[in-house]
């Protein structure tokens, strides 16, 4: 991440300085640290106009250490070690990635992927879902390859997300009945409704939950251990959180773990067509690996 200019500081020391109501002392200095940070962490780009968010997310950190001030709390987390410092470093992550998802979102791309499945039948297939969140679009993959296969389909799912606390929403499986993104007929094929203090909620039945492994992954991590190649790989919103040679990298990395002419999808703002080398335009957000 290249380094705040002297204008966009002079932005920051402009709206950032610590205000009276505020809990915590939070400065452009304090802010600027948290980009680097997270940049060297998770390979997110935080724009200037984030210091309000930071504040608010990162704020419940300092209560929860004790911290009195962010200056504090930063220097606390670049020094502290051990078990408890990987933790934090954790928690530090899980507040600041966002986390937007439903059911069937952008729904052209489960229609083509409808269409491929039946013509891959018979084989046995592994689509990894990235940046899975609370667990809605890897459960929706699933849905889709229990239509086009059969519910005893030959697939394993990997989800995965930077973010440890989504994950444990998405492995319970547990959502509202009035969850957006599911018709009436794939509620009652693919989920179980709660009944009595329960009632208002709906599980994931087993046999779709058999599909997915949920996984913590850092797109940043030198070494991904993710398994024999992927037919199908979903990255969705996720690459408009790096700059342009942090694209490169994980995008090179992506290419490294999919199979010659799999599938990627990719979120509705997100194109790579400068990538021609690693992946071609099949249709609308959708690519094949070259």
């Amino acid at each position: 991440m290249s380094a705040a200019s002297p204008a966009e500081l002079a932005a920051l020391r402009s709206i950032a300085q610590p205000a009276t109501e505020q809990e915590f002392a939070f400065g452009a200095d304090d802010f600027e640290r948290v980009r680097e940070l997270i940049y060297q962490r998770a390979g997110i780009s935080l724009h200037a106009g984030k210091q309000a968010m930071v504040y608010s997310r990162l704020s419940r950190r300092l209560r929860e250490t004790g911290q009195s001030s962010f200056a504090r709390y930063l220097q606390w987390l670049q020094s502290a070690s051990g078990a408890g410092a990987e933790v934090e470093w954790q928690e530090f992550i899980n507040c600041l990635t966002t986390n937007l998802t439903s059911f069937f979102r952008e729904e052209h791309h489960f229609v083509s992927l409808l269409s491929d499945l039946k013509a891959r039948s018979g084989q046995n297939l592994r689509i990894w879902c990235n940046a899975a969140s609370t667990g809605e679009e890897p459960y929706t993959i699933a849905m889709t390859c229990a239509e086009a296969l059969g519910a005893n389909a030959s697939v394993k799912i990997v989800a995965s997300d930077i973010d440890t606390k989504v994950l444990a929403t998405a492995s319970r499986g547990i959502y509202s009945a009035e969850s957006r993104g599911l018709s009436p007929e794939r509620l009652r094929a693919h989920f179980l409704r709660g009944k009595g203090d329960n009632s208002g909620s709906i599980r994931v039945k087993p046999e779709l939950a058999r599909l997915i492994e949920f996984r913590t992954h850092n797109l940043m991590d030198q070494r991904w251990s993710l398994g024999d190649p992927f037919d199908i790989v979903f990255c969705r919103n996720v690459m408009i959180y790096f700059d342009a040679p942090t694209q490169r990298r994980v995008l090179e990395r992506i290419h490294a773990v999919m199979k010659p002419k799999s599938l990627l999808f990719v979120g509705h703002s997100e194109n790579f067509t400068e990538s021609k080398d690693l992946f071609r335009l099949r249709g609308k957000t959708i690519y094949e690996r070259v």
